[in-house]
């Protein structure tokens, strides 16, 4: 197991109690919805009809997408690393009801099947704290041709101004966007990002097409328990997240 995917579960499996007490009233299982700002499926129109799908979550941690999701009539499966997510996870599925098939293992390694998915996505999940280099390949073998790779993460250009020492957004570019590293804070996760050229370059790669770039602006009224992301103002000045929509190419 890689050293970041050792801490980051480590620092899941301390914190995702607290994680899901201080976040559960935006963790919608009812209105699935994207990002620090709780914005609706219903309005992005993101993943479409995902009825009759074969669809994994990834990085599901307490898997209120999947349950949405699966109450949507999709074949859900969900996966995560973290033994603690997935407990408050299972204790979901079972409240509510649901077929969500449970698995636990890295985004970078999958223990799954090739081209068992019509579509893999995740809001923020595995593409924020696993290796893109792996994680994207990863999703492409999991993906039959045809199917859609959906996932919302922090932008580039949120990464540039937030301060490291401090966590905070200033109004100032502090980091440079070349040559991104792998960020580690304070608690010992560690989170990715690469620039646009290279996102696009890896997804090329992997065999995927660039269908859409969804950048969320939050409306002027909008609420989160994610304080500390980015300010209300600036987040609808600028991008703080947005959500590839990347597909598999068919098999020549």
């Amino acid at each position: 197991m890689p050293d970041h995917v050792a801490k980051n579960q480590e620092y899941w499996n301390r914190i995702a109690s607290e994680y899901q007490t201080q976040h559960a009233e935006q963790l919608g299982i009812v209105e699935p919805t994207w990002g620090v700002w709780g914005i609706p499926e219903r309005d992005l129109r993101i993943l479409g009809d995902v009825a009759g799908k074969d669809v994994l979550e990834f990085g599901c941690g307490g898997a209120q997408w999947s349950v949405a999701l699966a109450r949507r009539g999709a074949r859900m499966t969900a996966l995560d690393f973290s033994a603690e997510q997935l407990r408050h996870a299972r204790a979901l599925v079972e409240r509510e009801g649901v077929s969500v098939t449970l698995v636990q293992g890295s985004a970078e390694a999958v223990p799954l099947p090739d081209a068992s998915f019509d579509l893999v996505f995740c809001d923020h999940g595995a593409m924020t704290f696993a290796n893109p280099h792996k994680a994207v390949p990863e999703a492409a073998r999991l993906l039959r041709p045809g199917g859609m790779f959906i996932f919302n993460m922090a932008t580039p250009l949120l990464y540039l101004v937030v301060d490291k020492a401090t966590d905070l957004v200033v109004p100032a570019l502090v980091n440079d966007y070349f040559g991104m590293k792998p960020w580690e804070d304070a608690d010992g996760a560690t989170t990715f990002q690469l620039s646009y050229g290279e996102w696009i370059r890896l997804f090329r790669r992997s065999g995927f097409v660039v269908e859409d770039l969804v950048e969320i602006r939050p409306p002027e009224d909008a609420k989160t328990t994610y304080e500390g992301y980015a300010p209300l103002e600036w987040a609808r000045k600028y991008p703080a997240e947005h959500v590839w929509k990347v597909r598999r190419e068919a098999l020549r």
